[in-house]
C-alpha cells in the first residue's frame, strides 16, 4: 500500500530538539505517533463541547438515525476539506 507522505521542517529550540533527539521523539514514527494522539484528543474534546452546547440547549435527545445522519455529515464535511 502506496501512502502519501508530506514532509515538514520543524523549528524547536536547540535544548528541546536535543532532548527529543535523546528521547526518541523526533523520528517520523514518534511524530506521526503524537500528532495521531493530538488529533484523537481534539476530536474527543471537540465531541464533549458540542455535548455540553446540546446540553445547554435543552432539546429533545436524538433519536439513533439523527445521530447517525449527524456523524454521516461530519464525516462527509471532514473528507471535503481534505480533499
Amino acid at each position: 500500500m502506496s501512502r502519501n507522505l508530506t514532509t515538514l521542517e520543524l523549528t524547536l529550540p536547540d535544548q528541546l530538539a536535543r532532548e527529543a533527539q535523546a528521547a526518541g521523539l523526533l523520528t517520523p514514527q514518534a511524530l506521526e505517533a503524537m500528532v495521531r494522539e493530538n488529533l484523537r484528543k481534539q476530536r474527543v474534546d471537540e465531541l464533549f463541547a458540542a455535548m455540553q452546547r446540546m446540553h445547554a440547549v435543552n432539546t429533545p435527545p436524538l433519536t439513533e438515525e439523527e445521530i447517525q445522519a449527524e456523524i454521516d455529515a461530519a464525516r462527509a464535511e471532514r473528507r471535503a476539506r481534505r480533499s
